[in-house]
């Protein structure tokens, strides 16, 4: 299946792009948007992150992360931009599908990882993005909001509010046609990659991305409705960040994925991801340097 890349001068650390053989901090971007005449072969999700980290950057610190319920979480601070340094760490040129609040990062749509448009990281990169990729030229910088400030209240798009997620899939690597000997048959191919090869659907221009309109679908009512205790993501200051587009074929099965929650402090406590705070002076701080024995006899009370 054909995929098309978007290249762009954004934010990129130690990445060989297609078109220019530049790295470092202004080195282009790519992204790949599927193109796809019909429903992906069995499109497999992946087992684990595949050695692929996404790490999110709060004032250019890493964010501590807590381990439970079977996920990442971390703790998110109200009013503070983000962005998120992303990894590859095979010999592969590979595409992500990022979604934030369950929007992509790219146009704003929800969809399925393989539809999705993706960012594209060379062989052992690593991308900074840093907010929503409002055209061809600008990006909106990531920050923690409230529901109801939120990026996707505006859009009406609040089911999946406080997520972020990177599903990465591997570039498929050329066919190598073999020599034949005179008079020797070949055996017909049988293989699954084979089998999943789908002819190209039609380009769209590389001039820049689709539509803003496009990212507009209302989704239904949520329940509860946003509020303004619970953390997502706003749409914040101007970024430059030009990209153009690349075509890739990709692998129809993912190879890693990650998934990282974030919340407020309360909301870490009430989940009981982090410890509830207690009154200072904590009695438990004063029993904890309590000793069996002094040198000295029983004073007089």
């Amino acid at each position: 299946m054909f995929k098309k890349a978007l290249a762009g001068f954004g934010v990129m650390l130690a990445v060989v792009m297609l078109i220019a053989a530049i790295s470092g901090y202004g080195s282009p971007r790519a992204t790949a948007e599927a193109e796809i005449n019909s429903e992906p072969l069995e499109v497999e999700p992946a087992a684990t992150n595949g050695g692929f980290s996404v790490e999110v950057l709060i004032n250019g610190v890493s964010a501590t992360e807590y381990a439970a319920r079977g996920r990442n979480y971390i703790e998110a601070f109200e009013n503070a931009e983000y962005e998120l340094r992303i990894r590859n760490p095979s010999a592969s040129r590979v595409a992500v599908a990022l979604a934030v609040d369950g929007l992509n990062t790219i146009d704003a749509r929800h969809s399925s990882a393989w539809e999705a448009r993706k960012w594209v990281i060379e062989p052992y990169g690593t991308i900074h993005v840093r907010g929503w990729q409002m055209s061809s030229e600008n990006a909106r910088h990531f920050y923690f909001t409230t529901e109801r400030d939120s990026y996707g209240a505006k859009l009406g798009q609040t089911a999946n509010l406080g997520v972020i997620s990177a599903v990465f899939f591997r570039e498929r690597r050329p066919i190598t046609v073999m020599p034949v000997t005179p008079g020797q048959s070949v055996p017909p191919s049988s293989s699954k990659e084979d089998k999943m090869r789908a002819p190209e659907a039609n380009t769209e221009s590389s001039s820049g991305a689709a539509p803003r309109d496009a990212a507009r679908p209302k989704s239904l009512p949520g329940y509860p409705p946003p509020d303004d205790e619970s953390a997502a993501t706003g749409i914040g200051r101007s970024v430059s960040n030009s990209v153009q587009w690349i075509k890739m074929d990709l692998e129809p099965r993912a190879v890693g994925e990650v998934t990282i929650r974030y919340e407020y402090r309360a909301s870490l406590v009430r989940l009981g991801i982090i410890p509830r705070p207690y009154p200072r002076p904590d009695v438990l701080d004063r029993r904890e340097g309590a000793k069996g024995f002094e040198p000295r006899y029983c004073p007089q009370p």
